[in-house]
């Protein structure tokens, strides 16, 4: 390769290391052209694949500030650069090494900190975060649902008082409170899981 081609290379992947949320290091000895059409595909648009020389690639993190280990640059070497969502990126590799044992996984950066292969297999393992989104919305609608029923069941209950209909007051006043207990223990639940996940998170960092 041409000095200015080679200049040209180096700036194209230090800029791919600066862009990329995760940068995920692969071998792909015996892949067929087909198979890496396949794998370019199941990756996404948001996701660049590419055939590096390691030499190259080396100088280009370090330009990039990003630390890569020399045995990550050993073999055959191919780099996705991952601009989405690093989950389901890390999802779409392990479950295409599963059909195609001849991609081998071996490592990279996510978050700007060195992962080995089996942290990339544990994250692969995580909900993405669409998923999670869903979730979140699909909890916080059941909350309001039965915030706005005790809303409800408390106006009862004062234009009850105000109406002077004891038996009606009577009636809603052990709703309310099962209400209100209930959407209280739910916010403390979800207040203890999402600690739980954060301390979680912070013990695996």
């Amino acid at each position: 390769m041409a000095r200015p081609d080679k200049e040209k290379a180096v700036a194209e992947l230090t800029e791919d290391f600066r862009n990329a949320t995760a940068t995920v290091l692969t071998e792909y000895r015996g892949l067929s052209v087909t198979s890496m059409k396949e794998l370019r595909r199941a990756l996404g648009d948001k996701t660049k694949y590419s055939v590096v020389k390691n030499t190259l690639t080396k100088i280009a993190a370090k330009n990039a500030g990003v630390d890569l280990s020399p045995e990550l640059l050993v073999g055959p070497s191919a780099v996705a650069f991952i601009q989405g969502d690093a989950i389901n990126a890390a999802k779409s590799l392990r479950d295409f090494a599963k059909e195609n044992p001849f991609l081998v996984i071996k490592g990279g950066i996510y978050e700007g900190k060195a992962v080995t292969k089996e942290e990339l297999m544990q994250l692969a393992n995580l909900e993405s975060r669409e998923v999670l989104l869903a979730k979140l919305a699909g909890a916080m609608k059941g909350s309001l649902a039965k915030a706005a029923r005790v809303f409800d069941a408390l106006r009862i209950k004062l234009a009850s008082e105000e109406s002077g209909d004891s038996a009606v007051a009577e009636v809603s006043e052990p709703a309310t409170i099962d209400a209100v207990s209930e959407v209280a223990a739910e916010a403390v639940t979800e207040d203890v899981v999402s600690e739980e996940l954060t301390t979680s998170t912070e013990e695996k960092e």
